[in-house]
């Protein structure tokens, strides 16, 4: 069952270097097509490159929050993904700091499952400068009841 207490939680600040070979592994491995991710400089990552933050925010203990939510991983799900920016990507050779937090969790009637829960997670990324570059939004979603029950 989620943790309601856990909004406003965040998570330690860490940071993510777009390094020019994983941004051309990173569109090999999603079929990205356009030129511009795998030549030029500086590169221009796909826009869900961000996604790797996973792996960034594992290195930095406490950068992640998302555990403090509490979703049931038997009942949860990754329900959306969204990426806004304010300005073009992030290019290759950018160093990014970054820092999550839980926005919100909240409650919707459910059909089949119930009662959903929804928690977010706000990614920012900003530059060297301190200038807030993107930012990432995860949603997931917990049913009420176990799939089985459904």
């Amino acid at each position: 069952m989620a943790d309601f207490s856990s909004m406003g939680a965040e998570g330690a600040e860490f940071d993510l270097f777009v390094e020019h070979g994983k941004v051309r592994e990173f569109a090999r491995a999603t079929h990205a097509s356009h030129p511009s991710h795998f030549r030029g400089d500086p590169q221009s990552p796909p826009a869900t490159f961000l996604t790797t933050i996973l792996f960034w925010q594992e290195l930095t203990d406490g950068a992640n929050p998302w555990s403090k939510v509490k979703l049931d991983p038997e009942r949860g799900m990754h329900a959306e993904q969204e990426y806004v920016f304010y300005g073009p990507p992030p290019a290759a050779g950018a160093r990014l700091r970054c820092r999550s937090r839980i926005e919100s969790v909240y409650e919707k009637a459910g059909r089949r499952g119930g009662k959903l829960t929804f928690a977010v997670m706000v990614t920012e990324f900003r530059d060297a400068d301190g200038k807030l570059v993107a930012e990432a939004r995860l949603t997931g979603v917990e049913t009420e009841k176990p799939p089985s029950e459904s």
